[in-house]
């Protein structure tokens, strides 16, 4: 594509000058991957400077540099940009011709509960016959093929590539914090924009609970004049941002008031919840497939979207008896004569709260639970995570997660003195993961539920003693053996 015509919808022309026009070939802000006739953009990331790239980049043919200092003159044009980060979504956007124009797109972002809610979405519009792209934590699905996923939400690159290539009319995906600061979604605007909750997670990364819940309310800006806000007031944040988006954007409310378009009447829970909720003049009877209360909150989400999208009642409650789950997702791993396995990516308070209570609604005669914390993350909510698992658990095992950059000898210490401090005598710390695992599975026994929580079927970054690559492959040899 012609520079010119790429920058003639983004940048003012009295900005930049350029003597002759350029075929730009490709966008990269890797200068590792840059390839002749790319254009290169500089972002100041978190540990590295792209600026200082740029002669790498030229070297490997970059045509055009973008970034955000004043720079002494290239070999190639250089414009500077207010922000490069931005700047690289609406750049990428462009040079696919803003893919996300020829979709409905859906956003759903919230601390717990967006990849099960994607899941069901997306089950109920493919029963209904639309076609569904997705893009998520455990799997993207681009024209009916997997692909694996590296992010929650994909880098303006990847996800403006996979919506070019999609021919799908819908496209879901979970948009994180994380997406949302970074600004991979810039650009894009939505159909629908799902909330699902706001729990204590990332303030390592954000400053609070308010900076955290004001970086989520971002995503509801990018919603189409006609886009609806589809938004679960059962939680406090979620009434707050209705409050705030009041009279802004289309809204319709999951909660428990008359005023809630779905309003939630009453609920039964045995292990699996069955809720009654009111939708307009129709009381609906949901019953997820999933085990726990949490999952019908998710459950009501994916409804409420799909009847807006037109999806019949009678349609979504069939779809919902099918639905089989999310991998690595409240997990069962099952074997006879065996203690039960639930691996589940819970890794806040309010996420293993949800999976270790609903293991008791369960019947489980003795819960077990192994779970660690990731080196450089949140360290916040470390306490009362032991303090949850301390109280619910019958016994719990404390070990790591990945360490990205942290000491092993300093992580245990940690360790060490975060049960001391919130645990009790139930608790154990075994620092290799793996054997974390086999010493819950040598203790339990049949009738027992062992929880496994905090990675779901992420690969293991450490070598740990079994050799395994994520805890399912653990459970698995250990059933085997």
């Amino acid at each position: 594509m012609k520079l010119a015509l790429l920058l003639s919808e983004l940048l003012d022309r009295s900005k930049y000058e350029l003597h002759s026009d350029i075929d730009v070939r490709g966008i990269e802000d890797n200068s590792l991957k840059v390839k002749e006739g790319y254009a290169f953009v500089a972002i100041k990331g978190y540990k590295m400077d792209g600026h200082q790239f740029i002669e790498d980049a030229i070297e490997k043919g970059a045509s055009v540099i973008f970034g955000e200092r004043d720079l002494t003159p290239l070999k190639v044009p250089y414009i500077r940009v207010e922000n490069s980060r931005k700047f690289l979504a609406k750049l990428t956007g462009a040079f696919y011709e803003f893919p996300y124009r020829k979709h409905k797109i859906i956003g759903i972002t919230g601390t717990n509960g967006k990849t099960t809610t994607s899941f069901m979405l997306k089950h109920f519009l493919e029963k209904a016959g639309y076609s569904c792209a997705l893009f998520g934590s455990v799997q993207n699905y681009v024209n009916g093929h997997k692909r694996t996923a590296l992010n929650t939400t994909p880098s303006p690159i990847h996800l403006n590539q996979m919506l070019a290539e999609s021919k799908d009319e819908y496209v879901i995906m979970e948009v994180s914090s994380h997406g949302i600061s970074q600004d991979r979604v810039e650009g894009i605007y939505f159909d629908y924009c799902l909330f699902t909750n706001l729990t204590h997670d990332h303030l390592d990364y954000h400053k609070s609970m308010e900076d955290y819940f004001l970086t989520k309310a971002v995503l509801f800006k990018q919603l189409k004049k006609s886009g609806t806000a589809v938004i679960n007031t059962q939680d406090e944040w979620g009434d707050k941002l209705k409050s705030m988006l009041d009279g802004s954007v289309n809204i319709l409310t999951f909660g428990d008031l008359k005023t809630d378009d779905l309003q939630l009447v009453d609920a039964f829970t045995d292990c699996r919840t069955t809720a009654l909720l009111r939708h307009g003049d129709d009381i609906v009877t949901l019953m997820p497939t999933l085990p726990g209360e949490h999952n019908v909150y998710n459950a009501a989400l994916a409804y409420l979207t799909a009847r807006k999208i037109g999806v019949r009642k009678d349609k979504l409650l069939q779809s919902l008896k099918n639905f089989s789950g999310v991998p690595g997702r409240f997990e069962f791993v099952e074997s006879k004569g065996n203690p039960t396995v639930i691996i589940d990516y819970g890794h806040t308070p309010d996420a293993i709260f949800h999976c270790l209570t609903t293991g008791k609604d369960c019947g489980a005669r003795k819960i077990f639970h192994v779970f660690g914390f990731r080196g450089d993350r949140d360290q916040t909510k470390r306490p009362e995570m032991i303090r949850i698992s301390a109280e619910i658990s019958d016994r719990y095992f404390l070990t790591t997660d990945n360490l990205n950059e942290t000491n092993l000898e300093k992580m245990v210490q940690e360790l060490n003195i975060l049960q001391a401090e919130n645990g009790n005598q139930k608790g154990e710390i075994v620092s290799d993961r793996t054997l974390a695992i086999k010493k819950a599975w040598n203790e339990a026994k049949e009738g027992d539920w062992i929880f496994i929580t905090g990675k779901g079927l992420e690969k293991y970054e450490e070598l740990y003693t079994l050799k395994t690559e994520n805890d399912r492959q653990t459970v698995e040899l250990l059933i085997n053996n």
